[in-house]
């Protein structure tokens, strides 16, 4: 191709000159030229001018001046469309906006952010980026402090998105490539006391953008922290601390190699070493269930560092992935940095509670998709305890969609710009203990760049093995990864039983490897289902050792309507012209950081601990089976209640004596006896509790990390009530029923004592949720395409008889949709007992359906101000087939509009399972019962399924004024299939003949 460089960076090391603009990348396009130079940023070089890498720490005794503030700033919608004169210190920038920094300009009001998956945003034509391409330019004047002195200092940026050129006080530094990556520039002998004059030109688009197409917003601008590093002579260059441990004798070794050298103390320990000296001494090793760390210091001629020392040993062994000697099971998540108003710029608190909320939902492990995180990530990391996959940053996904060809990491060309990425983050981060593997990258296929960059990292640090899941051959990586494989794949996989390779060496080492799911349960929307079957098997085969959902956060962008109510936008809400939707939504957590449904379901499911009933002789538990699932820790650290209710009642509570058990180790502990005269009053169940039994890092006491629920004694089941009442006619086209009044034509109830209402009926049709919609790239039907296809939103009902009867009422039915021959015949079988009515229905289908149901129930609305929900069974929150784990049986209690879980694209949700029965009142205490036979879900709204369906953002949903009730004998499953595998065979809704009764009564 012609217009690209063929010459690798030269990288300046410390102590010498960095290259200038009169020494570096000026290559001005003369028109008519034949052979024009490519511009800087759009070379495949990754930059010029820039410091070699280095790791990173906090904090030290030498001077550091944050940048951070209000800077001035002007956008230009093109590359080349500015001279250079606004780098001069003289430059007047009065007629400039300001904007804050570290930020992102298409958040605050200068141009839009905008989305895409997999596409570039822009023609594919590397390492060129088009001629639009937006170029923010920055000026920031500011004064050195009182006492900073004369001599060597570096300028840093932590992150830049995409390509930035620097000059201080009119002098070039360089320019640089690699957003989520720090760059450095040496600065001390052209500061000044006062008006240092900092200008950076920031593009948009630049060939580093090939490198960079990672699922998320394109947001351009300064993101990450800025800062000006005082470095006297002899401060600390760069350092390496190794710190492994050897289980078997339980000793750690230390190790810090250090530029130019000194000496490394440890109190603790009674350490004080010359750097490159190395000692080993008993020691707590590191783990993410225990993270000891040790604090240190290293002490050079020029600058005194504080350390945070983690002894632990990481390693592929027998097939399996290894920490201090013992297998790991990753209970992760895939985390993107994003905050709802400020994009890409996360702040030490935010940080912060998303480790919090990860450890408080018994997550392990977080893979850093897929870039390094803020560094200041993995100190939090380090200290509260995490496994970290940390991942460079690159992805070329994009040249999928053309075989991938041109791909960068197949190109000799773009390796110089790998292996800068490469060794920016190794360099960085290679001090955390808590990053236990490196990551070459995401989606970039494969090529002889991944091989190159594997080489360097091997050779850099043989401490921790290498992860990249898109190459199925293994040929760099140390362990196996996928995605979204199936669990009948992971299965397989588990019994080193894959299919084979081709090149059986390849085969042989591969099928030798530990198995990692890299990205697996889509957390799009409405779910994801299908975890505890996959925890299930991590639990079952030790190779395949866990893996991380994707993802954390929903990456809404916080936005209002004209009125002022508050929404998140994703793809498509800012005009982009190329988008792919709310499909940047897919996370655990909503774009506020609150917990959805799905990840109170995933603290269930990953337990570290596992409370199961013992069976008695009357079908309930008398005791329980606790197991320790922690890989390190023992159980000592927790503390177990019992509580036993009846009808959701508590009836009595205590504590349990529980041994210290060791990792694997399980025990049956006695629940005390229960008392004999509550066992036939209702349904009695024991609930299990462990809780911390002292406060930690990460939560107080009393923190809730595991329960179970069994069964005391067999449930009671209550016989159908006799018929006291017969239908008869009364004034008008009405047919009356204990206290139903009916329609004489239809048969449909319009009023239960006196209470106007419509339905129920039969309804077969839900919002489809996200996963039911389905990646339009999945193999087989996707639900929602298929359901439509049928007709299900559109059924219409045809009343055949309507038939009094001496002790019942029988309305007989058939449901079909337009255009199609399939129909489900139903019989309504109405009957009074007292003041409550019965409905008996019998569902037996017609023709050969080819999907399963939505949901099979029957919908009915009643008055708006039935606005408070009880209910005894699954809560508080919601849950579906596959999604229930988490669905305590008790007795529930909140306002109706608390029910609705609020997804940024509205759909399915809401639905309570498992549940006895529900009351729907007002202020006063008075409203309508509902008792079930079988156990029921439930779902309240104040908008139809409709405009459910038809929402694409939660304010689009108004209020009416009626309530919406589905009783649900079942639902289809949740599944993954927004990107993952569908709904598992045993929780399909199969059309199938079904009977299921439902008792309604009024409360006054």
């Amino acid at each position: 191709m012609t217009g690209t460089s063929q010459h690798a960076p030269q990288q300046p090391t410390h102590g010498q000159p960095p290259r200038t603009a009169d020494d570096t990348h000026r290559a001005p396009h003369h028109p008519g030229s034949p052979h024009p130079r490519p511009r800087y940023y759009e070379d495949r070089s990754p930059g010029s001018g820039a410091l070699p890498p280095r790791a990173w720490y906090q904090r030290s005794d030498a001077a550091r001046l944050s940048l951070h503030g209000t800077w001035r700033f002007r956008l230009s919608p093109r590359a080349d469309a500015e001279d250079e004169a606004f780098a001069r210190p003289d430059f007047d920038d009065a007629q400039w906006r300001e904007l804050r920094v570290p930020g992102t300009w298409a958040l605050k009001g200068f141009g839009a952010p905008a989305y895409t998956n997999t596409a570039y945003p822009f023609p594919v034509d590397p390492p060129r980026p088009p001629d639009e391409n937006p170029t923010g330019d920055h000026r920031h004047v500011f004064d050195l402090p009182d006492g900073w002195g004369a001599g060597p200092a570096v300028l840093h940026f932590g992150g830049v998105e995409s390509c930035a050129r620097v000059w201080l006080n009119g002098r070039e530094l360089g320019h640089f490539k690699g957003s989520r990556l720090p760059h450095e520039f040496e600065v001390g002998h052209l500061l000044r006391p006062s008006r240092n004059v900092l200008a950076v030109r920031v593009h948009q688009w630049s060939s580093g953008s090939y490198l960079e197409d990672q699922d998320q917003w394109w947001l351009p601008g300064i993101f990450r922290n800025v800062s000006v590093h005082r470095r006297p002579e002899g401060s600390v260059v760069d350092h390496f601390v190794h710190a492994g441990f050897d289980h078997v004798t339980g000793r750690g070794t230390l190790r810090v190699e250090c530029e130019p050298g000194g000496r490394v103390t440890v109190p603790e320990l009674g350490l004080d070493l010359a750097t490159g000296q190395s000692a080993t001494v008993a020691v707590r090793p590191w783990t993410a269930e225990q993270p000891h760390l040790y604090d240190g210091e290293l002490v050079t001629a020029g600058e005194r560092v504080p350390l945070r020392i983690g002894f632990r040993t990481v390693r592929v062994e027998d097939g399996l992935l290894k920490v201090n000697g013992r297998r790991i099971l990753l209970r992760g998540v895939n985390r993107h940095e994003f905050h709802p108003l400020y994009g890409r710029t996360v702040g030490p608190e935010t940080m912060r509670r998303d480790l919090l909320l990860m450890k408080r939902h018994n997550i392990n492990a977080v893979r850093t998709s897929h870039y390094p995180p803020h560094p200041a990530f993995l100190d939090l990391c380090d200290e509260l305890g995490m496994w970290v996959v940390d991942e460079c940053d690159l992805e070329t996904h994009g040249f999928a969609q053309q075989g991938w060809r041109d791909n960068p990491v197949d190109d000799e060309r773009w390796e110089p710009a790998l292996l800068d990425r490469a060794r920016r983050m190794v360099e960085r981060d290679k001090n955390h203990p808590s990053v236990v593997l490196w990551s070459l990258g995401n989606e970039c296929g494969t090529g002889r760049g991944l091989t190159a960059m594997a080489s360097w990292m091997r050779e850099r640090d043989p401490s921790r093995p290498l992860h990249y899941e898109g190459d199925r051959s293994c040929a760099d990586t140390d362990v196996y990864s996928r995605m979204y494989a199936d669990h009948a794949e992971v299965a397989r996989i588990g019994q080193r039983a894959e299919e084979p390779l081709a090149d059986p060496d390849l085969d042989a080492r591969r099928r030798g490897l530990p198995f990692l799911l890299c990205e697996y349960a889509h957390a799009m929307g409405n779910g994801p289902g299908g975890l505890s079957e996959y925890q299930r098997l991590f639990e079952t085969y030790p190779r395949c050792q866990g893996g991380f959902v994707w993802e954390w956060i929903d990456h809404g962008l916080r936005q209002q309507t004209p009125d002022g109510a508050v929404f998140h936008a994703y793809g498509g809400d800012f005009g982009e012209e190329l988008h792919d939707g709310n499909f940047v939504c897919d996370g655990l957590v909503f774009p506020d950081r609150v917990p959805s449904p799905g990840l109170i379901s995933f603290k269930k499911v990953i337990e570290p601990v596992r409370i199961e009933g013992e069976s008695a002789a009357d079908g309930g538990a008398d005791a329980v089976r606790i197991t320790n699932l922690h890989d390190f820790a023992d159980l000592g650290h927790l503390a177990f209640l019992w509580r036993y209710e009846v009808e959701g009642e508590v009836r009595g509570h205590g504590w349990m004596e529980v041994p210290a058990l060791a990792p694997d180790e399980s025990a049956v502990v006695a629940l005390p006896e229960a008392p004999a005269e509550e066992r036939d009053e209702g349904e009695a169940i024991w609930t299990v509790r462990a809780v911390l039994d002292e406060d930690a890092a990460w939560a107080p006491a009393g923190h809730e990390v595991a329960w179970g629920q069994v069964p005391a004694g067999r449930r009671p089941v209550a016989a159908p009530p006799g018929a006291t009442a017969r239908p008869r006619r009364g004034e008008g086209n009405v047919i009356l029923l204990g206290p139903g009044t009916f329609d004489a034509t239809t048969g449909a109830l319009g009023y239960l004592d006196g209470v106007q209402l419509r339905g129920p009926r039969l309804d077969v049709w839900r919002a489809p949720t996200d996963n039911d919609e389905a990646a339009p790239w999945q193999p087989g039907p996707r639900p929602a395409t298929e359901w439509r296809r049928l007709g299900l939103h559109r059924m219409r009902h045809r009343v055949e008889a309507v038939e009094p009867g001496p002790q019942a009422l029988v309305v007989r039915t058939r449901v079909a949709p337009a255009g199609s021959p399939l129909a489900l015949r139903t019989v309504y079988r109405w009957s009074a007992h007292r003041d409550a009515l019965r409905l008996e229905l019998t569902v037996d289908p017609e023709g050969d359906w080819p999907v399963p149901l939505p949901r099979l129930g029957v919908l009915m609305s009643v008055s708006g101000s039935l606005g408070f929900a009880e209910w005894f069974g699954g809560g508080p929150g919601e849950g579906y087939p596959d999604t229930r784990q988490a669905a305590q049986i008790g007795r529930w209690a909140m306002p109706v509009d608390a029910l609705q879980t609020p997804y940024v694209r509205p759909q399915e949700n809401g639905a309570r399972p498992g549940v006895r029965w529900v009351r729907l009142t007002r202020t006063d205490g008075s409203g309508l019962r509902v008792e079930g036979d079988p156990d029921f879900s439930f779902s309240a709204r104040r908008w139809t399924d409709e405009e459910l369906t038809a929402a694409r953002h939660t304010t689009d949903l108004r209020p009416g004024e009626d309530l919406w009730l589905h009783l649900d004998h079942a639902q289809h499953g949740i599944g993954s299939q927004s990107c993952g595998p569908g709904v598992l065979p045993r929780h399909r809704l199969e059309v199938a003949p079904a009977r299921f009764s439902f008792v309604f009564s009024s409360l006054r």
